[in-house]
């Protein structure tokens, strides 16, 4: 399936292209397989990072001393029971379906927790689902 699913990520922290993991090969193995991403950039040096993307939206991490279990994105999706179906079918658990309501808009959600510690929300306003 081509059609776009990933429509924007927003960081939890300051900067979703500097997700903090303990290793960026692993973690490039990971989001490759789970989400679909592919890798666009890779730095090295002192803080190692690459960025991954998926339908022009990037996410990127660094081995930069930050704590992920406080880190992750809110990542928006044009079809959030696709963005369900295809992690649950590459084995990765998804949790906390459940409708929020942010500034007046209700959206469908569910939450990922990689092995790395980064938390993802996934969501879709309802009036699109």
């Amino acid at each position: 399936m081509s059609e776009k699913l990933y429509e924007a990520a927003f960081p939890y922290g300051d900067d979703v292209l500097a997700l903090p993991v303990a290793d960026i090969d692993d973690a490039t193995r990971w989001y490759s397989h789970a989400f679909g991403l592919r890798e666009v950039e890779r730095r090295g040096g002192p803080q190692p990072a690459v960025t991954l993307e998926r339908d022009g939206v990037q996410i990127g991490f660094a081995v930069n001393g930050g704590d992920p279990a406080s880190e992750g994105a809110a990542i928006r999706v044009t079809d959030i029971h696709r963005a369900r179906d295809e992690l649950q079918a590459k084995g990765v658990e998804t949790g906390n379906w459940r409708v929020d309501e942010e500034d007046g808009c209700k959206l469908q959600v569910f939450f990922v927790i990689a092995p790395d510690g980064l938390c993802y929300y996934f969501h879709q306003p309802l009036d699109e689902v």
